[in-house]
């Protein structure tokens, strides 16, 4: 490289440098964090638990997050995703079935992350009312499975339950007639969710 571009570079190198490390101290922002995926498994926590590794799918019965859901929307699923993958959009489960424990623990987590219960509360549910404790919900992604959900879902009476979480689904067996209810804004808004 010439000397005149060589002593350009070298600032410009320089300042992408340090931009780059800001960004990784920074990291992700709270309004970036559930735009599209749901919370990362808290540490303490087993695979017994419910949390799953990255990549695992709807026919993965070795984990309990899996072979613990619902019967009816664990088949719900597996159909929906056996036609997804038809398409080309194939499915992971990033969270299912989970442990009163582990919904305990996230739920201490959110409430350290956004400050109080009340904001916890619009994304983590407790223990008694989740339904992920029992087997009732499922959280799905990469971002076109849940594109594929939202288009599709009904068709397997799967349905997205609250607007602020586009990976949660639960199963709806009315919505393959009839469609999926609107969804409720966030989880302060379900009546399940009353204690």
């Amino acid at each position: 490289m010439p000397a005149p571009l060589l002593r350009r570079a070298r600032p410009l190198a320089a300042v992408a440098l340090v931009l780059a490390a800001g960004c990784a101290v920074a990291g992700p922002t709270p309004s970036l964090r559930h735009s599209g995926s749901p919370p990362a498994p808290p540490v303490g926590v087993t695979v017994d638990d419910g949390v799953l590794p990255d990549g695992a799918g709807v026919f993965d019965d070795r984990y309990p997050a899996v072979s613990r859901l619902d019967a009816e929307l664990l088949a719900a699923l597996r159909a929906a995703a056996s036609a997804a993958s038809r398409d080309g959009v194939e499915f992971v489960v990033t969270s299912g079935w989970r442990s009163p424990e582990y919904q305990d623990q996230l739920l201490r987590e959110a409430v350290d992350e956004y400050g109080s219960l009340e904001e916890a509360a619009r994304w983590v549910a407790t223990a008694e009312t989740s339904a992920h404790v029992t087997g009732d919900a499922v959280d799905v992604g990469p971002t076109d499975a849940m594109s594929w959900l939202s288009q599709h879902g009904a068709d397997f009476g799967l349905c997205q339950v609250y607007g602020n979480e586009p990976w949660h689904h639960e199963f709806r067996p009315a919505a393959v007639e009839d469609g999926c209810p609107a969804p409720y804004a966030d989880p302060t808004e379900d009546p399940r969710m009353q204690p």
